[in-house]
């Protein structure tokens, strides 16, 4: 299916004043297992992308994924996820960052309470948060399984709370990518935050599409369910938005600002999220 210019106005509406908003389009059925099997090839096999909870051995995100698999890089340039990036950032896009962030059954721990762009300005030098996260969920996603949370219209406020000096580098990327973030936002912060404005839990079935935006302030829970979630995130950036000399390693943050271009690919299509 194919998003109108009615459908895509809406959604940019919905997105610049809640921080978030979800099509009436999943990924079909079968494009969600295809994935999901390619994605559970790539996690068993021993490479930099691979991030392990603090156990070191069970998976809690696979990076880069686009780079080197063709049928990662077949989603990013499926015309659908790409029109409705191009829509919410206002210009073309290239991929910045692909990741995959699994919570296993009974295994996977939470994420603190951050916001995206405080470690893509202060890391890596991203000047403004014209950014989207398209997160695609490749389980079903329920209350008990770590869903994200997340805090309509947080993204207007800037960003919360900084632990170092405006522009200040240096720490590990792996501790960007821990239980233990290096950015993050008090409990209280954020309590006080969904007092005022509210929370959202993004829940749905497989196939499932969101858009959040870089600033919009999320967190979520360990899965304490017999259910995995896997959530694959497309982060595209607005091409004129690239960090000039970023330091992290390029699965985490892509050098080539390459205008993407979009083609479909027969493994991959939406449907109606009704269907």
């Amino acid at each position: 299916m194919m998003f109108s210019p009615t459908d895509l106005a809406a959604l940019r509406s919905r997105y610049e004043e809640h921080g978030w908003c979800s099509p009436a389009a999943r990924l079909s059925a079968a494009s969600v297992s295809a994935v999901r099997e390619r994605i559970d090839e790539l996690c068993a096999s021993a490479r930099p992308e691979v991030v392990h909870e603090d156990d070191g051995a069970t998976v809690r995100a696979v990076h880069g994924c686009h780079a080197f698999d063709d049928l990662c890089a077949a989603l990013v340039r499926t015309p659908e996820l790409v029109r409705l990036a191009e829509t919410l950032v206002g210009g073309e896009v290239y991929v910045y960052q692909f990741k995959v962030n699994l919570k296993q059954a009974e295994e996977g721990a939470a994420w603190p309470w951050h916001q995206d762009f405080s470690f893509w300005h202060l890391e890596d030098g991203m000047p403004r948060p014209a950014a989207v996260n398209i997160a695609i969920s490749l389980d079903d996603v329920h209350d008990g399984n770590g869903p994200l949370l997340v805090v309509p219209g947080s993204h207007n406020d800037g960003i919360y709370e900084l632990p170092r000096a405006e522009g200040q580098r240096g720490t590990h990327w792996r501790e960007h990518v821990s239980t233990t973030l290096t950015y993050t936002v008090s409990d209280e912060r954020a309590a006080e935050l969904m007092a005022a404005k509210g929370g959202l839990r993004m829940t749905g079935p497989a196939g499932t599409i969101n858009a959040f935006h870089p600033s919009i302030l999320h967190s979520s829970s360990n899965n304490d369910s017999p259910d995995r979630r896997a959530l694959l995130l497309i982060t595209y950036n607005r091409v004129d938005n690239a960090p000039a000399a970023p330091t992290r390693p390029e699965f985490l943050v892509s050098r080539d600002t390459t205008p993407i271009t979009a083609g479909p690919d027969d493994r991959l299509t939406l449907v109606a999220a009704s269907a």
